[in-house]
């Protein structure tokens, strides 16, 4: 059974949807603050760190960018679980801040269970299901990408990218030197079309960038393609 961390300080909000949940065969662990579910993180009831966290944006201790900030700075495999990060409905702000952060996706408030079910095993989807027949690793120049392990190697150092992030990658540079739109690289990753005027996927391109660019400014790897969306490019170094 795959656990959930979920950091949400609407108790009546937690247990509703824990219940439904835990009904769709997850495990939940629930904290009302951030203090408490960074201490559930770092020291799990079952001895296992959870699968993935439901972060709350606002939280009464610390708000939501704070404990994604600490958990992308936690030691080991502490720092790589996916975070799907609950945001105010309206706020893009708060979305990028957060997308920049590491979270993997967000949803707004108010939502329905059935669609942060849907979002949280897209997310879990993602993180197991790597390549699956495809060639196991990708090389382009000094760029390695390694799908069973989920590494990006730059001149032989890891390049640090979120879950999303990596597969957001994977998606460009299977189809090297092809002109996607931004709608076309959501609903390979995600599975759905991209929200209208929803812009994140410009912050993830540009972490990608500053990840695996010598110059993210000037990208030679990933670039835009203005009015289009982008491409992979298939150069050597």
């Amino acid at each position: 059974m795959q656990q959930l961390l979920m950091i949400e300080d609407d108790a009546r909000l937690a247990q509703m949807v824990g219940e439904y949940l835990e009904r769709s065969g997850f495990g939940i662990t629930h904290a009302l603050d951030g203090k408490a579910g960074l201490a559930l993180l770092q020291e799990p009831p079952s001895g296992a760190v959870p699968d993935l966290l439901v972060l709350d944006l606002m939280l009464p201790d610390m708000d939501g960018l704070e404990v994604c900030r600490r958990v992308r700075s936690l030691p080991g495999n502490l720092s790589q679980i996916p975070i799907l990060m609950l945001t105010a409905k309206g706020d893009p702000m708060d979305r990028i801040v957060g997308l920049e952060l590491g979270a993997d996706d967000y949803l707004p408030k108010p939502f329905e269970p059935r669609e942060l079910l849907a979002r949280i095993r897209a997310v879990l989807r993602r993180r197991t299901d790597g390549g699956q027949a495809a060639a196991k690793q990708l090389r382009f120049g000094s760029l390695e990408i390694d799908r069973d392990a989920r590494t990006v190697l730059v001149a032989g150092k890891a390049a640090d990218l979120t879950s999303y992030q990596f597969d957001l990658l994977i998606t460009l540079a299977e189809r090297a030197g092809r002109v996607l739109t931004r709608d076309q690289i959501m609903e390979a990753v995600r599975g759905r079309e991209l929200e209208a005027f929803d812009r994140s996927i410009d912050v993830h391109m540009g972490r990608i960038r500053a990840a695996i660019e010598a110059d993210a400014k000037n990208p030679k790897r990933i670039l835009t393609v203005r009015g289009v969306g982008y491409v992979f490019a298939k150069q050597q170094d």
